[in-house]
C-alpha cells in the first residue's frame, strides 16, 4: 500500500465520508474514492466497514514515532 493509500484508508476507518477525507488531505472525493477502490483490492475487502478488522488500530498508528 503507497504511503497516500495508507493514510487514505486510515481515515476512512475512522468514519469520515469521501468529501471529507478529501477536504482534510486537499484532494476531490473522486481521488479518495479512487485510492479506496485499491486499497480495497489490495486488503482482499469490499466495504470501508471491513478496514476496522484489515487496519486494526494498535497496528497502523498515524503519525511519526
Amino acid at each position: 500500500m503507497t504511503p497516500q493509500e495508507r493514510q487514505i484508508a486510515l481515515l476512512v476507518r475512522d468514519g469520515p465520508s469521501n468529501p471529507e477525507v478529501g477536504s482534510r488531505l486537499f484532494l476531490s472525493p473522486r481521488t479518495v474514492e479512487w485510492h479506496l477502490r485499491k486499497v480495497f483490492a489490495k486488503l482482499g475487502i469490499s466495504s470501508r466497514r471491513q478496514l476496522a478488522d484489515a487496519l486494526p488500530r494498535g497496528e497502523f498508528r498515524t503519525g511519526p514515532g
